[in-house]
């Protein structure tokens, strides 16, 4: 099997020849051509070129057009910084819905309207073009908590669950729009999964998320799914209070961060849903050793069962020895 056939045989719940493997790799996958990372932001065929290979070395079973949370914010026109060697980060202090009454007048953007999301569009047409028979593709959007927070600063947008629920899901209502305009445009361009990041949801209560959040990531899970693609649900931090709303969603993949247990997660979600990571990225896969990391990922294994795809909690450092990496590499090989 190649990578392709071995993701979306496994995602429709049918045997194959090992367990998959999808760790999250951006800053790991510049450096393995020796780009600069911010080259690797903000042009398609440098990731695209990182990403193809990366996942040619090493036998990861995707390519993701993945690179940094300020495209969608980007094109509705918010302040963003750009570093030489760093992921891209949105100027907080300047949000671009820092004046609530703004988002009446804020236009959703054309996903291929010349903008960033355009870059990742371009970037994933060309992997779709140059390894999509082999490779499983998969694009990306924010999720609605994480893009509202993107757009009205992380911190403001907390006092809004308190202070004007109204606006939240007025705002959250915009974003999922977007998100499905932008899913649409990378499903058009070849892509077998669309990832959704959701990283501010792991900083609310369950009843926040369920009353606020889950409705609007449940909306825009049913949308993507209505366009005949997988989706990958990715938030980080500590999910261990909504994981029974997160596998209520539907998405095929759930990762988990290393924060969340992954035994508490196989309860809360059953037995069908699938669970991907969950090692701690830094002591646990970089700082450790390649018997150690073999070690970690194989309880994480024995905790989630035979619905499990092996990946870190979250990205893979970019220094993380190469050895630690093979570790992965060496335990999806062995276990079918």
């Amino acid at each position: 099997m190649n990578g392709r056939e071995r993701t979306l045989t496994f995602l429709a719940g049918e045997s194959v020849d090992r367990l998959p493997l999808m760790p999250v790799v951006m800053m790991f996958c510049a450096d393995q051509i020796g780009a600069k990372y911010g080259d690797y932001v903000q042009d398609y065929r440098v990731l695209a070129e990182a990403q193809i290979c990366t996942a040619e070395r090493f036998g990861f079973d995707i390519v993701s057009n993945m690179s940094d949370p300020a495209r969608e914010a980007s094109d509705c026109g918010a302040k963003i910084e750009f570093y030489q060697d760093q992921p891209a980060a949105i100027v907080e202090s300047e949000a671009r819905l820092a004046d609530k009454e703004s988002l009446e007048r804020l236009e959703i953007p054309d996903p291929l309207g010349g903008g960033r999301m355009h870059e990742a569009v371009n970037a994933l047409s060309l992997m779709k073009e140059r390894v999509g028979d082999r490779k499983a593709v998969m694009g990306w959007v924010e999720g609605p908590c994480a893009e509202a927070a993107d757009l009205r600063g992380l911190n403001t947008l907390m006092l809004d669950f308190y202070d004007d629920p109204t606006f939240v899901r007025r705002l959250f209502d915009f974003v999922v729009k977007m998100a499905l305009r932008y899913a649409r445009a990378q499903v058009d361009a070849g892509a077998d999964i669309i990832g959704v990041g959701d990283a501010a949801a792991s900083l609310i209560g369950p009843q926040f998320y369920d009353k606020l959040v889950w409705p609007y990531e449940k909306k825009l899970v049913d949308g993507i799914h209505a366009m005949g693609a997988a989706v990958r649900l990715h938030i980080c931090g500590n999910t261990s209070s909504i994981v029974d709303g997160m596998g209520r969603l539907g998405c095929e993949i759930v990762d988990l961060d290393y924060f969340t247990p992954v035994d508490a997660a196989r309860r809360a979600m059953g037995p069908d849903q699938i669970l991907l990571g969950n090692i701690d990225p830094v002591r646990a896969l970089r700082n450790a050793n390649a018997e150690s990391v073999t070690e970690s990922i194989a309880e994480c294994h024995r905790q989630a069962g035979d619905r499990y795809i092996v990946g870190a909690g979250c990205e893979v450092p970019r220094d993380t020895p190469l050895e630690n990496v093979q570790a992965l590499i060496d335990y999806a090989n062995s276990h079918s």
